[in-house]
């Protein structure tokens, strides 16, 4: 289903806020700036399908960002002399498709200067590059405003290891107001040495992640799925070849293991609506509206 590298760290965690949660609405340009959303979605149409796994990695992205101080764009944040920012973090060093975000932000800024947040083009271009390369959509309701502060250390420390086990990721998740059956859903789409088998850790070994320390290789979560939106690694984590520890952690627990095969056992519509409804979820962090933050001119730098 999705591309990730051989020490890439992520889980999709989330929760609803609801204060910040009525906030956001569908339409939040419709007045403001009634293009912003065709223009993104114009954009990534024409550009998707030139590098289509980038879908993968910009929904990684969209991920990231909301779980370190919410979704608010700090991702995108550069180091500068004074600060490493998030994207400095180890669990970041395998993102890309900054440069896409850009592009998409520069053509908003033309024709709506200092509307569109940054965080809201992440969210956009994260559902529309799904759908683009054939898999489910969702709504996305927007009025996110961008972060000002970019830290590290705190992506280091707030991103939860590959190696967490059931036990830690129930907790993680639970904190986020997120239950099993949100866990179940969105680690199909992260990447988090697992109870691989055996024949499997032997071939990643001699052809993919040959040293502990490799950040840089790509391996597919679900191998030969890497361009769909499918039920793929599902499946294979049921034939014990989940790519991390907190892959394999799912099938440990009696709840998370009979979820995970009726959705195998069920249609691929059936995943895409239960999908859709925990990434309307993950879209929520601790979004700040309102006068909180600011709206970047540039993604990868504060306002001066």
């Amino acid at each position: 289903m999705l591309n990730i590298g051989c020490v890439g760290i992520i889980l999709a965690i989330f929760c609803l806020v609801g204060s910040a949660q009525a906030d956001l609405k569908i339409g939040f340009y419709d007045q403001s700036c009634p293009k912003a959303e065709k223009i993104v979605s114009d954009f990534v149409n024409k550009h998707i399908h030139n590098a289509p796994s980038l879908a993968a990695t910009i929904i990684r992205m969209h991920f990231h960002d909301c779980f370190v101080r919410g979704c608010d764009a700090s991702i995108l944040i550069n180091s500068t002399s004074s600060n490493q920012a998030e994207k400095a973090a180890v669990p970041n060093q395998t993102l890309r498709g900054f440069g896409f975000i850009d592009s998409v932000k520069s053509l908003l800024e033309a024709e709506c200067p200092g509307v569109v947040s940054c965080a809201d083009v992440i969210a956009l271009v994260a559902r529309d590059s799904i759908v683009a390369t054939g898999g489910p959509s969702w709504k996305v309701p927007t009025g996110r405003r961008d972060g000002v502060i970019s830290n590290a250390s705190e992506a280091q420390s707030q991103i939860p290891a590959p190696t967490s086990n059931f036990t830690t990721l129930q907790t993680l998740f639970a904190n986020k107001g997120l239950d099993l059956k949100d866990l179940v859903l969105l680690s199909g789409v992260g990447d988090q040495d697992p109870a691989l088998d055996s024949e499997y850790a032997a071939n990643l070994k001699a052809k993919k992640c040959k040293t502990s320390t490799d950040n840089t290789t790509i391996v597919e979560m679900d191998p030969g799925s890497f361009r769909t939106f499918d039920l793929s690694y599902y499946r294979l984590l049921l034939k014990r070849r989940g790519l991390f520890q907190s892959d394999s952690a799912l099938t440990t627990n009696s709840t998370t293991l009979s979820f995970i095969n009726q959705l195998v056992q069920g249609t691929l519509e059936n995943f895409y609506t239960e999908f859709a409804k925990s990434m309307e979820k993950m879209g929520q962090v601790d979004v700040k509206t309102g006068s909180s933050g600011e709206i970047r001119k540039q993604c990868w730098k504060v306002n001066s």
